[in-house]
């Protein structure tokens, strides 16, 4: 779990990431995980406000990362008409690399989850 306040901070996080995961024949779920954790927290620390706990845990079959923010009031939202060289197309990723993905408000949190298969 981590909790996190800048952008900057995301690289430590890959980096954990990869080392909790360098066993061999899981590169491509590494790789997998750590691009949708990069997108969902870089999007929660962008435009989601304060309180960004970011955490990734196994579920046996699949993973889950989960997100949480300070704006309850933001849902997350697609980039619609926009050039992808301008970005905001994270959230079509996550859905691609995704089994399953939402979102949910709890007591002044948004929470951003995404299950990848193993």
């Amino acid at each position: 779990m981590w909790d996190l306040a800048s952008v900057a901070e995301l690289p430590v996080v890959r980096a954990e990431l990869r080392h909790h995961l360098s066993a061999p024949g899981l590169a491509d779920l590494r790789d997998r995980l750590v691009l949708a954790l990069d997108e969902m927290a870089s999007n929660a620390l962008r435009h989601g406000g304060d309180g960004v706990r970011a955490c990734v845990r196994s579920l046996g079959d699949a993973w889950l990362i989960e997100v949480r923010d300070g704006a309850p009031g933001t849902p997350p939202a697609p980039a619609v008409d926009r050039d992808p060289s301008e970005g905001g197309l994270g959230l079509y990723l996550i859905a691609e690399l995704a089994i399953d993905h939402g979102w949910y408000v709890t007591a002044g949190s948004k929470h951003v989850w995404a299950v990848l298969a193993s």
